[in-house]
C-alpha cells in the first residue's frame, strides 16, 4: 500500500483505517490545522463559498458519467435530511473539484452571536455536515458504478470562506462561472494547488 501526500491511499478498497494498518487519529499527536474560522456556528444564515477536491487531485470528473454523478447530488442538496435551510447558488464541477454557493437561510435555531464550540461544527444542517452528505454520496455512487467499494474519491477536508457582503459574492460567482475557461487555458491548477477568487474589499 502507498500513501498519497494528502492522505488518500493508492488502489485501496476499504474504508476503515484498522484494515490496513493505519493509526487512527489521536488529537494528541495529530495537529492536522482546520481551516474553520475558529468559533464560528456554520448553521449561521448566511452565504458559503465551498471547495471540494478529489484524492489526489484526480481529474475525475473529466469521465461524464462520474461528473454527472456530482452534478446531480449537488442539485439535490436541498433536498437532503435536515438541508430545509439550504438554498443553492452559482456552482461548477471541475475535473478535480467542485465549487459552489450555499446558502443557509434563517429558518434554523442558531445561537444569536452565531458562535458554537468545536463539537457542534458539524451538526444537522451545518455546512460542514452539507459538504459531509454531498461528499459520501457522491462517493458512494461513483464507487458503485466502477465497482470499487471502499475507494477514496475525496480529498479530506473541504477549503470555505464565509461571504460577506454583496460585492464579494458578485467576485465569487464571476470566479465560479470562469473556472471552466481558466481550466481549459492552463489544463490544471498551477502546482495542483486551487487557485482562489481575488480578494474583495
Amino acid at each position: 500500500m502507498s500513501l498519497r501526500p494528502d492522505g488518500c491511499t493508492l488502489g485501496l478498497q476499504t474504508n476503515t483505517t484498522q484494515d490496513v494498518g493505519i493509526m487512527p487519529f489521536n488529537p494528541e499527536i495529530h495537529h492536522r490545522q482546520s481551516n474553520r474560522l475558529r468559533g464560528w456556528d456554520y448553521t449561521t444564515p448566511g452565504a458559503y463559498f465551498v471547495t471540494i477536491c478529489t484524492c489526489g487531485r484526480e481529474p475525475l470528473f473529466e469521465d461524464a458519467a462520474y461528473r454527472e454523478i456530482a452534478e446531480n447530488a449537488w442539485r439535490a442538496i436541498p433536498t437532503y435530511p435536515h438541508a430545509a435551510a439550504i438554498a443553492l447558488d452559482e456552482y461548477v464541477v471541475m475535473p478535480d473539484h467542485v465549487h459552489g454557493i450555499l446558502l443557509i437561510d434563517d429558518g434554523g435555531a442558531v445561537e444569536e452571536d452565531g458562535r458554537c464550540t468545536r463539537d457542534e461544527r458539524l451538526r444537522a444542517g451545518s455546512v460542514g455536515a452539507i459538504v459531509g452528505n454531498f461528499k459520501s454520496l457522491v462517493a458512494r455512487r461513483i464507487n458503485s458504478l466502477r465497482g470499487t467499494p471502499g475507494e477514496r474519491v475525496w480529498q479530506r477536508g473541504y477549503h470555505d470562506h464565509i461571504i460577506r457582503n454583496d460585492r464579494e459574492m458578485d467576485a465569487i460567482r464571476e470566479y465560479i462561472r470562469e473556472n471552466p475557461a481558466r481550466w481549459a487555458a492552463t489544463c490544471h491548477a498551477p502546482d495542483g494547488e486551487i487557485d482562489r477568487p481575488r480578494q474583495v474589499g
